[in-house]
C-alpha cells in the first residue's frame, strides 16, 4: 500500500474511532495511529486541522456552539423547547422499553424515540458547519431513528440499541453532507458553465455590434447549440446578448 493510500485509510481510522468516544481523540491516539507510516509530528497539522473541520475535539470536545450560524441557534432554541417536556427516563425504564420495542411494542418503540430526540440534537451538533443547516440534520436524524426503532427485533441484548440507533444516526446525517456537498458542486459547474457561455455570448454580439443567434455562437465556439440552449434557460432567459 503506498503512502498515500495508508494516509487516508488513517484518516477514517480514527474518525470512527472519535465516533466511538463521542468525537474526542487524544493527541496520543493521533499519534499512534500515524507513527506506524513515519508522519512527522509537523506534517500531523494538517490532520489536527481537519479533525477540527469535523467538530472532533483533541484531548477535550469541540466546542461545538462555536460553529453554529445565527439560524442554526435559533432553531435549536425552538426545538429544544419543543422536546423539553418530554419525560426523563431512568435506566430502568430505558432498558425496559428498549425490550418491548425489541419485542415490537408500539408504546416501547415510541417511548424509544421520545428518548433519543436529544441525542439526535447532540449528534447533529458534531456535524455542525459543514455546509447544511442544523434543522435539516435533525430531521435527517429523526427519519433514521424512526427507522431504527422498527428494526430493534433484530437485536439480541436490549444494550445493543444505543449503538445501532446512534450510528444509524450518525450515517443518515454523514449521507446528507456528502450528497449535498455534491449538489453544491453540480450547481457550481453549471453555474460557471452559464458565466462562460454568457461571456462568450458577450464578446461576440461586440465584435458583429449587434445580437447573435445561437447557431453562430455555436459556429464560433464550437459549444453545441442545445448546451447553449440549456445555459440559457439555467439563466432564466437573462442572457440578453441572442436575439
Amino acid at each position: 500500500m503506498n503512502k498515500e493510500l495508508a494516509f487516508a485509510k488513517k484518516i477514517e481510522e480514527i474518525r470512527n474511532l472519535a465516533k466511538e468516544q463521542g468525537n474526542v481523540l487524544s493527541q496520543e491516539q493521533v499519534e499512534e495511529a500515524f507513527a506506524e507510516i513515519e508522519i512527522t509530528k509537523e506534517q500531523l497539522e494538517p490532520v489536527y486541522s481537519y479533525l477540527k473541520s469535523k467538530n472532533i475535539g483533541i484531548g477535550e470536545p469541540a466546542d461545538l456552539e462555536a460553529t453554529l450560524s445565527v439560524e442554526d441557534k435559533n432553531y435549536l432554541n425552538e426545538y429544544l423547547e419543543t422536546i423539553q417536556e418530554l419525560p426523563k427516563l431512568t435506566d430502568g425504564e430505558k432498558r425496559a422499553y428498549a425490550m418491548s420495542a425489541m419485542a415490537g411494542d408500539g408504546e416501547g418503540k415510541l417511548q424509544i424515540i421520545n428518548c433519543f430526540l436529544s441525542q439526535v440534537v447532540d449528534i447533529a451538533k458534531l456535524y455542525s458547519g459543514q455546509g447544511v443547516l442544523l434543522e435539516d440534520l435533525i430531521g435527517e436524524g429523526n427519519v433514521a431513528l424512526a427507522a431504527g426503532v422498527e428494526m430493534l427485533g433484530c437485536l439480541e441484548e436490549p444494550d445493543e440499541v444505543d449503538g445501532m440507533l446512534g450510528k444509524m444516526i450518525m450515517d443518515a446525517m454523514e449521507d446528507y453532507i456528502v450528497e449535498n456537498t455534491e449538489a453544491r458542486k453540480a450547481d457550481l459547474q453549471v453555474v460557471e458553465r452559464v458565466n462562460y457561455i454568457s461571456d462568450q455570448a458577450k464578446e461576440l454580439a461586440e465584435s458583429l455590434q449587434r445580437k447573435i443567434s445561437i447557431e453562430e455562437l455555436s459556429e464560433e465556439t464550437g459549444i453545441k447549440p442545445e448546451e447553449i440552449q440549456e445555459a440559457i434557460k439555467y439563466s432564466g432567459n437573462k442572457i440578453e446578448y441572442f436575439e
